[in-house]
């Protein structure tokens, strides 16, 4: 199998977490997901698949609606902080979000003015790393490093804890047995490259 087949799975994950992190998943995405196909083993990966499987095939739209607006919007804010400023310094707008811009930057990504969101949301920051997957970039074990590994299990925390999570138990599960993978293979995609650069 090439490089670009072995990368493709990962970018589509990325896509979809981003998907379901920006908006509550819209009827289509709902039955597509319910129609996946999961593999029949025993990793936790496979058994958050089978779980966000069926929770497609359960999920009420209106109902799922309300709570990514309880867990995300709420009236000021909602249950869940989706930026990693907020987990990383206590506060919206922090020096984690100049160092993401700066990184951002240098690596040739522009803010789409479209967005609302600052760019340290989790759906934008899956979306980045999707890109950096289709690329091949060398970068994406720092990126992963600097702007995902230092603040996403306390955001999977903070929703397996939400009152208002249901659905989106669920995702965070599937959000965090994939980073634990991601974590894996890219400090051993590192190990190489610097090896590599040793010979």
């Amino acid at each position: 199998m090439n490089q670009e087949a072995l990368q493709a799975p990962r970018a589509d994950i990325y896509l979809l977490l981003a998907t379901l992190f920006r908006q509550a998943p819209n009827s289509v995405l709902l039955e597509w997901l319910s129609e996946i196909e999961t593999e029949d083993s025993n990793s936790q990966m496979s058994a958050d698949w089978q779980a966000l499987k069926q929770a497609a095939s359960q999920a009420n739209q209106q109902e799922l609606e309300e709570e990514y607006q309880d867990l995300f919007i709420g009236i000021g804010r909602g249950e869940v902080m989706p930026f990693a400023s907020w987990h990383l310094s206590g506060a919206l707008m922090e020096k984690p979000l100049i160092a993401l811009r700066q990184d951002l930057t240098a690596l040739g990504f522009e803010r789409n003015d479209s967005v609302k969101e600052p760019e340290d949301h989790i759906a934008a920051i899956c979306e980045v790393m999707a890109m950096l997957v289709e690329e091949n970039s060398p970068q994406q074990g720092v990126f992963f490093n600097r702007h995902i590994a230092t603040w996403y299990k306390d955001l999977v925390k903070q929703i397996q804890s939400a009152k208002a999570a249901g659905f989106y138990v669920v995702v965070a599960s599937l959000l965090a047995s994939f980073l634990e993978l991601e974590a894996v293979a890219l400090s051993e995609q590192s190990i190489a490259v610097r090896s590599s650069e040793l010979d």
